[in-house]
């Protein structure tokens, strides 16, 4: 094939708009909603001074906001808020039991039912509810039979990406693909309509997933494994010689590098008095501290005093009197897109007030941090997929688990059970069934399902906003605005021209799969979103330049922006099974791209087969 004409002016600004937003979306440091609003406005400004005409009919600026109102996000909006109802009421919980009690007796079976499980329910619920119920059931059975988590965490994970590509309503990327493919004169696509080749193709990647994956992946011990306190309280006494004797408080502090927080002042048996900077230490002040033994015995050295038991003045801490903290227990904590902690920090959340917990550590994606709450561990703002590192009592620890804007992951698996859990997947069930049998649009009947889930109590408002994403709503505005600047400018039919020129005299299939190929590539990159709005009108073009039928194409771009398995960033899962197996960057390509050769391998077998 000869080189396509050059593209006008227009397309070619659109052009440089797509590269540009492709160097954005793969940015951590830019938030993604930024992105995407830069990326709405530079094309909703640069339209308006510069209008571009399509048979005589101007390209509005406003048209480029229809993204706000188009049906694949009200259902990706609805569809959040239903999967919030289901996953606050803790209604997949019996099946988490199940799967617990079968891991006991047989491991290597229940591996595989609980990746039949995770891709099943996928298939029609969103799949963080389902990673969600799945973490805890893992990591508790990890926990107790002395196993390592890391090695079934990311298959789990995985297993959910994949039943997600079984229907219209399994992923956002399959709603949006579906949408944009129907506004550009297509057959709609039926919930069920391509469930043949994912179900052939999610057979063999299930396979890779139960029998190979763990295998390749790290016995790695996850913080919790040592369950142990790791901060005590304790009561350092004030000696005759000590340093601190006659110097204020802050002073005393000050001898120990300013680190050492002091909760109250004993002074004689049971007299407190307030800590204040400017009080006097005296010989036989007990200060009540809680630390870890390292920095216990740090802070005994520095100010020359004793440390003693909180319960004992009688026989100092040493080696024959070790610290003790018998009803303490250490827990993590995930922030979730529904957590009360996302996007604050826990001094200003006043989270060990609240709940009366330590926070140890904070595991972030990239790096693991390991310091105490005095060394601005409070002050870090929390994000997504964090994990808190936590210890307190038990009772506490059990009711911040039974909070339902909070994922505790420890050894015991007793998440509650609301009375509400059946009436929310009775909704659940009938937003499914109600748009498999076409009685109602997906959009319509999800947004029925969400109203039901807030009018029965299922949820509250306050609830249903945390469960929708900023991150998302905005890049799928944004995604189906250049998708519409691609498509009337010539931009799309460009691109696809090239994509042919590049592929020579190759057969459809071998088009079909290099298509496919480049929408993997892109998905572990950039937003899946992004890549499937701006792939289906390039995918659709190069349908109509070789005269075939355009549908097999949409499904390879589908089928493709689906791949999100080679890196963490490629999908919101990713980062939390990222956090809780403390898996690295290096991990998800040793198990997640031998996975995408091999479903694309499979796809690009299937698809011709069964479409061309």
């Amino acid at each position: 094939m000869h080189l396509p004409a050059p593209p006008n002016a227009h397309a070619v600004a659109v052009l440089a708009l797509t590269a540009l937003a492709l160097l954005l979306f793969s940015r951590e440091k830019i938030p993604l909603e930024t992105s995407s609003l830069m990326l709405l406005v530079t094309l909703t400004v640069g339209f308006e001074i510069v209008p571009f005409e399509v048979d005589g009919i101007r390209l509005q600026a406003s048209d480029f906001f229809v993204g706000f109102g188009h049906e694949a996000l009200v259902a990706v909006c609805a569809l959040m808020v239903a999967g919030q109802g289901v996953m606050r009421t803790n209604a997949l919980d019996p099946a988490g039991r199940i799967l617990a009690g079968l891991w006991k007796t047989h491991p290597t079976l229940s591996l595989l039912l609980t990746l039949l499980f995770g891709a099943g329910i996928s298939a029609f619920i969103n799949n963080v509810p389902v990673v969600v119920l799945l973490m805890p059931v893992l990591i508790s059975v990890s926990l107790k039979t002395k196993t390592s988590a890391s090695s079934v965490l990311m298959p789990m994970g995985f297993s959910t990406l994949i039943g997600g590509t079984a229907t219209t309503i399994g992923t956002s990327t399959n709603l949006l693909i579906v949408s944009v493919a129907a506004d550009m004169g297509l057959r709609r696509l039926g919930m069920f309509d391509f469930l043949t080749p994912a179900l052939l193709a999610g057979s063999v990647g299930l396979f890779y997933l139960w029998l190979i994956a763990p295998r390749m992946l790290p016995q790695r011990d996850i913080a919790i494994a040592n369950g142990s306190p790791r901060v005590f309280d304790a009561h350092l006494a004030i000696q005759d010689k000590s340093p601190a004797m006659g110097l204020t408080l802050s002073k005393a502090v000050e001898l120990t590098g300013g680190s050492m927080r002091v909760l109250a002042l004993e002074r004689g048996h049971g007299h407190l008095i307030i800590p204040l900077p400017d009080v006097l230490l005296q010989a036989g002040d007990h200060l009540v501290l809680k630390d870890t033994p390292e920095r216990l015995k740090e802070f005994e050295t520095a100010l020359g005093g004793t440390l003693y038991p909180v319960d004992s003045a009688e026989n100092p801490i040493d080696e024959q009197h070790p610290l003790q903290a018998p009803d303490q227990q250490i827990a993590e904590v995930v922030i979730l897109q529904s957590s009360p902690l996302h996007g604050t920090t826990l001094s200003d959340y006043r989270f060990a007030d609240r709940y009366g917990l330590v926070t140890l550590a904070i595991h972030r994606t990239g790096r693991s941090s390991r310091r105490r709450i005095d060394d601005r561990i409070g002050e870090l703002r929390l994000a997504v997929g964090d994990i808190l590192l936590v210890q307190g009592p038990r009772e506490q620890i059990t009711k911040l688990k039974h909070s339902a804007n909070m994922l505790v992951l420890d050894s015991a698996m007793d998440l509650p059970f609301s009375k509400k859990a059946p009436l929310a997947m009775f909704i659940m069930k009938g937003i499914i069934l109600t748009a498999a049998f076409g009685l109602l649009p997906i959009a319509v009947s999800a947004t029925c399902g969400a109203l039901l889930m807030i009018l029965t109590g299922c949820l509250g408002w306050r609830d249903a906003t945390r469960a929708l994403s900023a991150p998302v709503i905005m890049i799928v505005v944004a995604s189906l605005a250049l998708g519409t600047a691609m498509l009337k400018t010539g931009a799309a039919a460009y691109l696809a021209s090239v994509f042919l020129v590049l592929a020579g005299n190759a057969s459809p299939a071998v088009v079909l799969s290099g298509l496919m190929l480049l929408m993997a590539l892109f998905t572990n990159i950039i937003s899946n979103n992004a890549t499937a709005v701006i792939g289906t009108p390039i995918a659709i073009a190069i349908a109509h330049q070789l005269h075939l039928p355009p549908e097999p194409f949409v499904l390879a771009v589908l089928f493709g922006a689906n791949m999100s398995y080679a890196t963490p960033m490629a999908y919101k899962t990713n980062l939390l099974i990222m956090n809780a197996g403390e898996y690295t960057f290096t991990d998800f390509l040793r198990v997640g791209l031998p996975l995408v050769v091999l479903m694309w391998g499979t796809l690009s077998l299937l698809l011709p087969a069964l479409y061309l």
